[in-house]
């Protein structure tokens, strides 16, 4: 694949967060996308940290990044902890290659020094509203004459560099949204240097994406207006091409909002410790506003790779729907061998504080693995396992008060009578138990359950008491028995 339509080159594309926190869905998203598209391609994947913005970033969220993206399976082929051909890849440490570049287009006359404050920019702008004109910056440091900069200069008064916009039309061409054209005059010149010397997103990603040799920029809509700018500016630097983009709308809200933390879980970091598998969130994400056809859901990773086109990917914004990421998740749950599925469960268990034997935990999961929307619902499902420090539920009270001591008493007979002790036994005793005081099953097994496991919602009821064993169910029920 080209990046140009010509000759064929590798195919490279990045990911670029700017980590100040747990990475929001919607970059893991981009960043998804960006790595089927290097991987369908056999290319390369680069991670690149835009961190020139200090008071944004933060070490606990790059790390919280990178361990996110392992988490997905998004590995990187450059970039933090690995290096590579284009180090360093954080940008905080590339602030000498960005004023270099920056000091080349003002040798080419391609920027320029912009002495405006920010009081006189913001009246011009409400000077250019009023009179119906656009509002962006009109070009008035341009054609200074050297005796208005050094007059400017002899006052002490800092500066900006700006990038002079070519006065012409700019057609991009999107893999997603098709050919854009931008109106000559439409687009102002931009600062690409602050005036503390910092340079901008517009300098720092097209320098970057240049210089690494970006074959492809796929990334949120919410960046297209960039796209020309950066297209000059590289263009404006010799670049003999430039990447083909890929600008995908923002993933939203059932009120058709940008997703945000109004809506509940956002970030990659609050799905994993809710129990999300990363298999299921990475197939939700690349489904959620592209498609294969118009029947398939379920993509292993392999399928994944093989099958997936950005130029496939809708225009129109994709609406996160929890709902169908937990019934996706159970589906993943179910299809996890049992000894997989113990294993994932292990954090959640122990996390809340119960002491798991991984042998008693392995032979639950064929009991719980149909129920589990996530895997922290084992917590509540198996706590009866793994503790003894059993409090009932209130509902669980009210069952166990409603059938009365004698009851109970009796179960407790029942089952320390029950040979051998098996399921199958064990629900012959429960029914028989249920019959002889004239109750049906359910009303009959109800206040049982909610002595053994301390909640009026278990497991199927023979087979959790065969899990946790003679001794334990007795005792439970003559201690509530006894009460």
């Amino acid at each position: 694949m080209s990046a140009d339509g010509g000759d064929l080159v590798t195919v490279r594309t990045r990911f670029a967060p700017a980590p100040s926190g747990s990475i929001h869905v919607g970059n893991a998203r981009t960043a998804l996308y960006a790595w089927l598209t290097a991987r369908h391609h056999a290319g390369s994947f680069v991670l690149r940290i835009e961190d020139t913005d200090a008071s944004r970033v933060t070490e606990e969220g790059l790390r919280g990044t990178l361990e996110s993206l392992r988490w997905l399976g998004l590995d990187w082929d450059e970039g933090p902890e690995i290096g590579g051909p284009h180090a360093p890849y954080r940008q905080s440490e590339r602030r000498d290659i960005y004023h270099e570049h920056a000091e080349r287009l003002v040798s080419t006359g391609h920027a320029y020094r912009c002495y405006c404050t920010p009081e006189e920019l913001e009246e011009r702008r409400k000077e250019a509203l009023a009179h119906g004109r656009a509002p962006g910056y009109d070009g008035r440091c341009r054609t200074l004459t050297e005796r208005e900069r050094a007059a400017f200069e002899g006052e002490g008064r800092p500066w900006a560099l700006r990038f002079w916009m070519p006065d012409r039309d700019f057609i991009v061409h999107d893999l997603v949204k098709g050919d854009v054209r931008f109106a000559a005059g439409s687009l102002g010149d931009f600062v690409i240097l602050r005036s503390d010397g910092s340079p901008t997103y517009l300098l720092a990603a097209g320098v970057d994406d240049m210089l690494m040799e970006m074959t492809h920029v796929i990334r949120g809509e919410d960046l297209f207006a960039s796209t020309p700018r950066q297209i000059a500016l590289m263009e404006a630097l010799g670049a003999t091409s430039v990447p083909r983009y890929a600008h995908h709308p923002l993933i939203v809200g059932a009120d058709r909002q940008p997703l945000s933390k109004r809506h509940g879980a956002t970030s990659v970091e609050a799905f994993r410790e809710r129990g999300f598998l990363p298999e299921t969130l990475v197939n939700y994400l690349a489904i959620l506003g592209w498609s294969y056809d118009d029947e398939t859901t379920f993509f292993t990773r392999e399928e994944l790779i093989e099958r997936f086109d950005v130029a496939r990917v809708s225009k129109n914004p994709a609406e996160f729907d929890t709902q169908k990421l937990e019934w996706m998740n159970n589906r993943y749950i179910q299809h996890l061998d049992q000894e997989d599925l113990a294993a994932r469960c292990v954090h959640f268990l122990t996390e809340a504080g119960l002491l798991v034997d991984p042998q008693l935990l392995r032979r639950a999961m064929p009991l719980v693995n149909e129920r589990m929307k996530t895997l922290r619902e084992a917590v509540d499902l198996l706590r009866f396992l793994f503790t003894d420090d059993v409090e009932p539920n209130d509902k669980a009270k009210e069952l166990i008060a409603k059938a009365g001591p004698e009851y109970l008493a009796k179960a407790a007979g029942a089952l320390e009578a029950v040979e051998p002790w098996t399921a199958e036994t064990i629900q012959r005793a429960l029914d028989a138990l249920a019959e002889g005081a004239g109750l049906n099953r359910t009303k009959g097994w109800q206040p049982v359950r909610a002595a053994v496991t301390a909640s009026n919602v278990s497991p199927p009821l023979p087979q959790s008491i065969e899990l946790l064993g003679r001794d334990r169910a007795v005792a439970r029920l003559r201690a509530v028995s006894s009460a």
